[in-house]
């Protein structure tokens, strides 16, 4: 198959590297994958590292100019698929190929589960400007389906597959030496872009409660939150136990250096691959059930929900694993799970039933 990807985010996260990963799969089955975005995209920029061809296009508006550069690409590529991945792109392709000689196939992917208009507009370009969705979890479907905005038939949860080679349980002491981290420290840690909703503060407040003096908190990514964490951190006088480690590529060394995984999310979320790449190293696991959340820690015992926005359960949380770990077979089922529901090859085969239609 012919398929593009279309994606008007210039920022990186989740969602960006859920593309770049499926369009990759697919290639390595022998499907012919193209990527558009902006010219400053970062997903742009990372496209060649994954092995994906990718043109830069102004997705930055709806404008005519984009319109019809978008126009021109699906006429001259001729794509069997396009698959747009936020707002502005899925406005561009589902009007572009009005009236195309070769009209391509469009499935739409809704990566998060933040409310969307029931307005005329909306319910066009989910009704009328796709052939079908995809969503990262039950929950969006849920979301989606409960009103009949969209109809059942015509969407489905194809939640982000995992390299469960690549994201394993690893060796805490060689892991905790390569990043400079104390041996004897108790770890926590989050890998996530660091936006308001991800619950950044709530987590460093909860940390804050914790008695033991060997505790650390490591705090991966970057984003628009980063000075508002650094100062909060250095208003409760947490510098030397609170490392925040910025955006890194070596994630699984960082996964492999922990004793518990925390993601404090309060919005927005569908299924997070981070919580999806702690569960595939063995980690055990605090958050909240926001999204999909729910659904792919269902029945693992070494993950507990807490209510959102609240640091007080979230130092509860911390303060029980920290007194009475989960045992090895408890975070061995967090594993099981991504290997029986969220591998690549999963995802690769549901993916493309949704795109052969």
């Amino acid at each position: 198959m012919r398929i593009l990807h279309t994606e008007a985010s210039r920022g990186w996260g989740g969602q960006e590297i859920r593309i770049l990963t499926e369009a990759r799969v697919f290639r390595a089955h022998g499907h012919d994958v193209h990527l558009l975005a902006n010219a400053d995209a970062e997903i742009l920029a990372a496209a060649p590292r994954y092995g994906v061809p990718a043109t830069a296009i102004d997705l930055t508006r709806k404008s005519l100019g984009s319109l019809q550069a978008m126009r021109r690409f699906l006429r001259d590529w001729r794509p069997d698929v396009v698959n747009p991945h936020s707002s502005i792109d899925g406005w561009m392709v589902a009007l572009a190929r009005l009236g195309l000689e070769h009209r391509p196939r469009v499935v739409r992917t809704r990566h998060i589960s933040a409310p969307i208009p029931r307005n005329f507009a909306s319910r066009w370009l989910y009704r009328r400007g796709c052939d079908f969705i995809m969503t990262t979890g039950e929950m969006i479907v849920e979301q989606l389906t409960a009103d009949r905005f969209v109809a059942p038939d015509h969407i489905a949860s194809v939640p982000t597959g995992i390299d469960t080679d690549l994201y394993a349980p690893g060796d805490r002491a060689r892991a905790r030496a390569a990043l400079g981290l104390p041996a004897d420290a108790w770890v926590v840690g989050t890998i996530a872009t660091l936006r308001s909703w991800k619950g950044h503060s709530y987590l460093v407040d909860a940390f804050a409660r914790l008695a033991d003096p060997a505790a650390r908190l490591v705090i991966v990514g970057d984003g628009p939150q980063e000075v508002a964490l650094r100062d909060q951190v250095a208003a409760l006088g947490l510098a030397d136990r609170v490392l925040l480690a910025g955006r890194r590529d070596d994630v699984p060394t960082w996964l492999a250096a922990l004793d518990v995984f925390a993601l404090a999310s309060y919005a927005n979320e569908g299924v997070p691959q981070a919580i999806l790449q702690a569960m595939a190293a063995e980690l055990p696991i605090v958050s909240c059930p926001i999204g999909g959340i729910p659904e792919c820690t269902r029945d693992v015992p070494s993950v507990t929900l807490v209510t959102p926005r609240d640091a007080d359960a979230l130092h509860a949380a911390l303060a029980a694993m920290r007194a009475t770990p989960p045992s090895p077979e408890m975070r061995a089922a967090g594993r099981a799970r991504v290997l029986d529901r969220f591998s690549l090859e999963r995802m690769y085969r549901t993916v493309l039933g949704c795109f052969e239609g």
